[in-house]
């Protein structure tokens, strides 16, 4: 296959799994109501945690600065952060504890009522971001987990799914982002409308 073949068929399986969740009342509905109990999240002096590994740790970061910085204006910031930003905690606490333990355990220091998990990962099947929802229930947040076709391990923990129904793992990505992107709108203009 040629390049050119190939950069028309990976841009034609982005359209498609897009078009497919433009058709999705189920992923339009959690969207929904993501929105909202993110809005009541800053509304409530919470902050939004993110987590991820790898291109989803990099998502994390990417919204949590969304939220933080800004979005399509200027307003005040939003409690916001990714867990991954701290490398002498992460490389400290995988070196001691495990790899496993790196974001359960900031959850159990900071997570607090009224704040807001998003674990992001597209296997479904990441043991710090399903040990971190787990940890984040326990100090009784909110959590929302971003992932792709498999989401048995996460579901037991999470209060809200984005599913996207592919197991490839940049399609899915792209659709983290973009969903993600959605929501940042969102949220800011129902916080800030003008």
């Amino acid at each position: 296959m040629d390049n050119l073949n190939i950069i028309q068929k990976r841009l034609l399986e982005s359209i498609n799994l897009k078009n497919a969740i433009l058709h999705d009342n189920t992923i339009i509905e959690q969207i929904e109501k993501i929105v909202q109990v993110i809005v009541e999240c800053f509304k409530n002096n919470g902050t939004l945690w993110f987590c991820g590994n790898g291109g989803s740790a990099a998502d994390a970061q990417h919204l949590a600065a969304e939220f933080s910085g800004r979005y399509y204006f200027d307003r005040p910031p939003l409690a916001s952060e990714a867990l991954h930003v701290n490398t002498s905690y992460i490389t400290a606490v995988a070196n001691d504890y495990g790899y496993d333990e790196v974001y359960a355990r900031l959850i159990q220091a900071n997570g607090k009522k009224n704040d807001i998990l998003v674990g992001i990962t597209t296997s479904g099947k990441s043991e710090n971001i399903i040990k971190a929802l787990k940890q984040a229930k326990k100090n009784g947040l909110i959590t929302i987990a971003f992932t792709g076709n498999y989401i048995n391990d996460m579901q037991p923990f999470s209060d809200y799914i984005i599913h996207i129904s592919s197991n490839d793992t940049p399609r899915i990505q792209e659709l983290h982002i973009t969903i993600g992107h959605i929501i940042c709108e969102l949220v800011e203009k129902t916080l800030f409308a003008k």
